[in-house]
């Protein structure tokens, strides 16, 4: 017999502002149904997230639970009124007798309970809230970004938490790892309307671009026959327009078609730029070791950073990553050991927690008041790398309209808000990016465009996040803190560190296992070959990467070989000229480079 769906929405629509949300949305959430909720930053997912949990009235239409199913929704923002600690609010919900599950799902997602409301940070509340959605257990749950504010350890136990469980449950992540493992079906929200399919995030991108491309071949057709049309309207004579005047209708209702068509929101015009290079090494350090209040963060590291290196850290929180970040910059003293800064260094900053906006000002106001920018006072202009920019053009780039620019930082979303933290950022020339965090909330097209220009980068990275995606797609060297002072390099990503780690990060001993003989033996080996363990990394890495410098120049070499490209495509050719300059230039870098340490291994 079939079961009643666990939420019916029907012919929902609703307006903010003005402008529709929705119009005529009609959805079902069946029982043990894995959804993902995707959609652009701003198009409306937290909204819809509301509306289904019944904390949004629409304008039209109706919301019908099952009866006796109980619908839980994982608020952002949470009120703790009259709750004393982050476990009384997480308990709030249930009977006394069953508020040990609290004690159990705060153990998996890493919050205290005993944590006081009054001093909580955000991280804390949104922990607090998805631990009391955990421990309530509701037949349908509606999980908006979870894993925000979570380390990996916390997403790995949340993933198999939810990977178990028989309740219904709708997700909005930015996690793409998290995505893929757990759903079955998607909810896509474009432009008002919501489209589902049964098949997991997995397939999403390429069932969107082919509704994309479906799309464009329609609006192909109809600019076509609307040409057609025009073209007989113009051409054809007097009479035989007033005998045929429906033809002319007809015409006129074919515009008024492509006129309502909703254009597709395009991508932000995300850029970093480069300002002058930095020296060859950007960052060494020499036996670090800190502790604070008898912890040892780390203990007798040793890091040599490259330009053009991508290096990321990664651990549980409150390992100390902020701190080894601070100490490799010069900003944190170490108790021991010392850091040598590179030449030239221009340092641009991506706080995860948006301390460098203000959400009492509006966008216009963040981007106009930033003495960074070279702008002050009620200017109209923001410096973007040098030259002067309208500050409402600019935030056009960055998909802000023109009524968004004076509206308060606070009334954005949060990837609204991540968004505009990246235009001031890109707005300034840099060769040093410190991203912490950077992925929360963004959409999927912001995060895809990100790491193309990450990868474009002419500086250097040093990245702290939890998407292991994200991780695998930029980063090109893996700092591992695995407690007690370990602080171990790996090369490569998240994947990668795990392969040479030999399990999940979940899984790190507190203490390092003695190694077999043999192994002791190469130990030895290595240390006595004068090299440091990052040294003897990079001299592993060099070879692959010559070979693929020198592979790059060969193919450019043969592009530039064509004795017409000038004239044909004079933009192409310039831009071929200057990359293969950048490659020589790298491959003379990384040839000195490897015999340098080639040297230095054979001392």
């Amino acid at each position: 017999m079939a079961r009643a769906p666990l939420l019916q929405l029907s012919q929902i629509a609703l307006t903010f502002g003005g402008d529709p949300v929705f119009e005529d949305l009609s959805l079902i959430v069946q029982p043990a149904d894995r959804v993902a909720l995707v959609g652009r930053n701003g198009s409306g997912k937290s909204t819809l997230m509301k509306v289904m949990a019944g904390l949004v009235e629409p304008d039209t239409g109706t919301r019908v639970a099952a009866p006796g199913v109980q619908v839980g929704y994982m608020e952002q923002d949470p009120s703790m009124a009259g709750c004393a600690t982050l476990g009384d609010y997480a308990a709030s919900g249930l009977p006394a007798e069953e508020a040990y599950k609290v004690d159990m799902v705060a153990e998996g997602l890493k919050f205290d309970p005993g944590g006081d409301v009054a001093t909580a940070s955000g991280g804390e509340r949104r922990r607090a809230a998805l631990a009391k959605l955990m421990a309530e257990a509701p037949e349908l749950m509606l999980l908006d970004e979870p894993t925000n504010h979570l380390d990996i350890e916390a997403i790995a136990w949340l993933e198999q938490e939810l990977k178990q469980t028989r309740a219904g449950f709708v997700l909005i992540s930015h996690d793409r790892a998290f995505l893929r493992a757990l759903t079955r079906a998607t909810l896509w929200i474009d432009r008002g309307q919501v489209r589902r399919a049964e098949q997991g995030f997995e397939r999403f991108e390429e069932w969107r671009d082919k509704i994309w491309e479906e799309e464009d071949q329609q609006r192909h057709k109809l600019n076509r026959k609307i040409k057609a049309e025009a073209r007989w309207a113009v051409e054809g004579i007097s009479a035989r327009r007033k005998r045929n005047q429906g033809r002319v209708r007809a015409l006129q209702e074919l515009r008024a078609e492509r006129a309502a068509q909703i254009k597709r929101q395009g991508t932000a015009a995300l850029s970093f730029e480069g300002g002058q290079a930095s020296g060859r090494k950007v960052i060494e350090a020499f036996g670090l070791s800190k502790s604070f209040a008898g912890k040892q963060i780390v203990k007798g590291f040793d890091l040599t950073v490259q330009r053009g290196d991508r290096i990321a850290l990664v651990g549980p929180n409150g390992v100390g990553k902020t701190t080894l970040i601070k100490m490799l910059l010069g900003q944190t003293t170490p108790d021991a050991g010392s850091v040598k800064l590179g030449t030239n260094l221009d340092i641009a900053f991506f706080d995860q927690t948006r301390a460098a906006l203000n959400v009492d000002m509006s966008l216009w106001e963040n981007l106009a008041n930033d003495p960074e920018l070279g702008v002050s006072g009620k200017s109209d202009q923001v410096m973007v790398r040098g030259n002067p920019r309208h500050v409402v053009g600019y935030l056009k780039e960055f998909l802000f309209d023109e009524a968004q620019a004076r509206a308060p930082v606070r009334s954005l979303s949060g990837g609204e808000k991540a968004r505009l933290l990246l235009a001031r950022l890109m707005a300034r020339e840099s060769n040093l990016l410190v991203l912490d965090e950077p992925t929360n909330d963004l959409d999927i097209e912001t995060l895809d465009l990100l790491q193309d220009i990450l990868g474009e980068y002419d500086g250097t990275v040093l990245l702290v996040s939890h998407d292991r995606d994200f991780l695998d797609r930029v980063a090109t060297t893996t700092i591992a803190m695995e407690g007690n002072g370990q602080a171990v390099v790996y090369a490569g990503g998240w994947s990668d560190y795990r392969a040479q780690r030999g399990g999940d990060f979940a899984e790190a001993p507190e203490a390092p296992k003695p190694a077999p003989k043999k192994e002791k033996q190469a130990e030895k080996k290595q240390a006595a070959s004068g090299l440091s363990f990052t040294e003897r990394h990079r001299l592993e890495a060099l070879p692959a990467e010559i070979d693929r410098l020198t592979a790059e120049i060969a193919k450019l070499e043969e592009l530039l070989a064509d004795p017409d490209l000038f004239t044909r495509e004079p933009v192409k050719f310039q831009k071929a000229t200057d990359a293969l300059v950048a490659r020589q230039i790298a491959l003379g870098a990384a040839e000195d480079e490897w015999l340098e340490l080639e040297e230095k291994a054979a001392s």
